[in-house]
């Protein structure tokens, strides 16, 4: 009898653990279903992002000029690039780059004279000036990064290269961002 009274199934302790466990877990599942729906209101609404996509003319951008648009409330540079600017980010795909990227994943196929770039730097989020780096590229002056012809981060704080956002060419002079 004294045996019986070591394993009554109300002192079980592997058992009092696994209910302990099962209870602490079906506690942290019902408070992320109460905390989900809060954090997903944050988000932007469908029709919102719907309307943010742009479509900019390119007859408008000379062969070395640079046009900034606003898009989703940050600068985007269209720029016309000139052939020896494609020719320099093209031998530099071969450099030691921070984020190693080919100038032609950074552009349509075929429109190489073409980059658009979301123009804020990867760094702190600042606007980089074109022509000032090293490297005849964009240069932020507010931490010292220095991007090439092709938005490619070659020297400075900044960790990526500018973003390349999605966009389409609707025609030969018109294209379609976001």
């Amino acid at each position: 009898m004294a045996d019986t009274a070591l394993h009554d199934p109300g002192s079980d302790p592997n058992r009092r653990d696994f209910i302990h466990i099962a209870a602490g877990a079906a506690a942290v599942g019902a408070a992320g279903a109460l905390v989900w729906p809060l954090i997903d209101q944050m988000n932007p609404a469908g029709d919102t992002l719907a309307l943010a996509s742009i479509e900019f003319d390119l007859a408008k951008v000379q062969a070395g000029q640079q046009v900034v648009v606003k898009w989703r409330g940050k600068p985007l540079f269209v720029r016309a690039r000139t052939p020896a600017e494609i020719a320099a980010a093209i031998k530099d795909d071969s450099a030691s780059l921070r984020d190693p990227a080919t100038d032609e994943s950074r552009h349509k196929p075929g429109k190489a004279e073409w980059l658009v770039l979301v123009g804020t730097c990867t760094h702190l989020g600042c606007v980089p000036t074109f022509g000032g780096g090293d490297y005849g590229g964009w240069f932020c002056p507010c931490h010292g990064s220095h991007y090439d012809t092709s938005g490619r981060i070659r020297k400075g704080p900044a960790p990526k290269n500018l973003a390349v956002p999605d966009y389409a060419f609707l025609s030969d002079t018109k294209i379609k961002v976001g």
